[in-house]
């Protein structure tokens, strides 16, 4: 490996350290023992730190925006972002020896990752597209890593290699699958993006309490691990098209912007009193106006609501369609969130089992919401 290399990975695991992200030395030798480059493909999908489009990088035509990219937070094509993957490494914590299950082999790096921790014998990951796994393998076998892969369904994990102490979930989930906690021992521990609807991801750390649960807290926020070519999805447009003359109107005092930005406890809180509802923003320029969208999870036709905030306003205009009043129900749900005073995102945790969830408040005991 050149020295630009080294020193790249050397920067970044400087910053990381210098920021507190980076904790164990253990981690920082393996991302210089297994560099990420190895496993970012020539030409593939980038998607920054923060946010926004997904945009190609081509390492032959632009070389120094590849490389700027494999070693930045970037998210790349089924290569999760460095800090994003060391957050569930480190959150993760597999001990000497210990059995790792791995969801999602994507491009093979973390694979490779869990193989110079714990020992490639002790590690099997399950991909679900064959193509991904078959790229994947090639990767490793370049680098010199040998992890048991397979193709197959993720929900299904793979109980010929259980139990597993440590189950890392790479791509994001709203359910834990029942298969996992079977196949993890008592006392063993899941790691996976938790993405409901509402709000952005946070990674769980659940502890497998031997009677088909797992429990545990939210310790960090979870961006994109995992990257794909762009999918066509509806957009606001075709959510609301032709439904915009049979809304009901009205008037809120409450800002949207505290709704929409004020805190991750209060996406949690909401996004377990409201279920199925996704929240969009829309800025109108400079000028500082932006719309609230609320839109019911599915195909379009269902129901939706809008607000709009204008500077200086004393009430903010509202539309509402379908059979549910989406901008009531999170309003509600956002003013019980300041009622409990204002928890953040570390007060609330999640109690999974097979085929359905609790997220509580403070104790498992208090539960606010749930789901299959």
């Amino acid at each position: 490996m050149d020295s630009d290399v080294s020193g790249r990975i050397s920067a970044l695991c400087d910053m990381y350290a210098a920021q507190g992200v980076l904790t164990d030395p253990a981690w920082r030798a393996a991302f210089a023992e297994v560099p990420r480059h190895w496993f970012v493909p020539v030409r593939t999908w980038a998607v920054r730190s923060g946010g926004g489009p997904a945009h190609p990088v081509d390492r032959d035509r632009d070389p120094a925006t590849w490389w700027d990219a494999v070693y930045s937070d970037t998210a790349m094509a089924s290569c999760g972002a460095p800090r994003a993957v060391l957050n569930a490494l480190q959150t993760l914590g597999p001990r000497d020896h210990d059995r790792v299950l791995e969801i999602g082999t994507g491009t093979g790096w973390t694979a490779a990752l869990l193989s110079w921790r714990v020992g490639e014998t002790n590690v099997t990951s399950v991909e679900p597209d064959d193509q991904v796994s078959a790229q994947a393998a090639a990767n490793l076998a370049e680098a010199g890593h040998g992890p048991h892969l397979f193709v197959g369904h993720a929900e299904a994990g793979f109980p010929e290699n259980a139990p597993y102490d440590r189950v890392h979930v790479t791509c994001g989930v709203s359910g834990i699958a029942g298969a996992w906690l079977e196949q993890t021992r008592p006392g063993g521990v899941i790691v996976c993006p938790w993405t409901p609807a509402y709000g952005s991801g946070h990674l769980a750390h659940l502890t497998v309490d031997g009677e088909g649960r797992a429990v545990g807290r939210f310790p960090h926020l979870a961006g994109e691990t995992m990257v794909r070519p762009p999918r066509s999805s509806p957009s606001v447009a075709e959510y609301v098209g032709g439904t915009e003359h049979e809304t009901e109107r009205g008037t809120t005092r409450l800002d949207p912007r505290s709704v929409a930005w004020d805190s991750y406890g209060a996406d949690l809180a909401i996004g377990a009193l409201v279920p199925r509802t996704r929240k969009h923003l829309c800025a109108s320029g400079d000028s500082g106006d932006l719309t609230l969208w609320l839109l019911e999870t599915g195909a379009p036709g269902g129901s939706w609501a809008s607000v709009d905030y204008e500077p200086g306003a004393d009430l903010f205009a509202v539309e509402q369609y379908g059979p549910r009043r989406l901008w009531d129900e999170v309003s509600r749900a956002y003013l019980h969130w300041v009622g409990w005073g204002r928890p953040g995102r570390e007060r609330f945790g999640l109690t999974a089992r097979p085929g359905c969830h609790d997220l509580w408040l403070d104790d498992p005991r208090n539960v606010i919401g749930g789901g299959p």
